[in-house]
C-alpha cells in the first residue's frame, strides 16, 4: 500500500554528477526522516545520508562537501545530488522513509525501494 521508486542512476565519469530521485506513494499520512543508504559488491549496505521532515540532514563522511540531500514533503520525495564522484561511490543507491501510513492505527512503518544502480567508471 505504499511504494518507494528511486530513479537517475547510471553510468557516469569519474569527477560527473548525477541527481538521484525517490518518490513515495500510496496511503501516506507523512514521512518522517527519509534517506539514502547503498550497498557495493561484498559490502554492507552504509548510511550516505539522511534529512528529517523539518530539513535537519546528517551525511557520511566519505560524501560530506560533494553529495547534498534534499526533499519535497509535499512531493512525498527524496533527492541525492552527487557531485564529484569517485569510481569508490559505485554501489546499489537504496531510498528509506519512515513512513506514518494513511490507514488504521496510523503505524510508522519503515519502507525501502528497490534501489538503482550507480556505477562511476571511465
Amino acid at each position: 500500500q505504499v511504494q518507494l521508486v528511486e530513479s537517475g542512476g547510471g553510468l557516469v565519469q569519474p569527477g560527473g554528477s548525477l541527481r538521484l530521485s525517490c518518490a513515495a506513494s500510496g496511503s501516506i499520512l507523512s514521512i518522517n526522516a527519509m534517506g539514502w543508504y547503498r550497498q557495493a559488491a561484498v559490502k554492507q549496505r552504509e548510511l550516505v545520508a539522511a534529512i528529517t521532515m523539518g530539513g535537519s540532514t546528517n551525511y557520511a563522511d566519505s560524501v560530506k562537501g560533494r553529495f547534498s540531500i534534499s526533499r519535497d514533503n509535499a512531493k512525498n520525495t527524496v533527492y541525492l545530488q552527487m557531485n564529484s564522484l569517485k569510481p569508490e561511490d559505485t554501489a546499489v543507491y537504496y531510498c528509506t522513509g519512515d513512513v506514518v501510513t494513511g490507514w488504521v492505527p496510523y503505524a510508522k512503518i519503515n519502507y525501502w525501494g528497490q534501489g538503482t544502480q550507480v556505477t562511476v567508471s571511465s
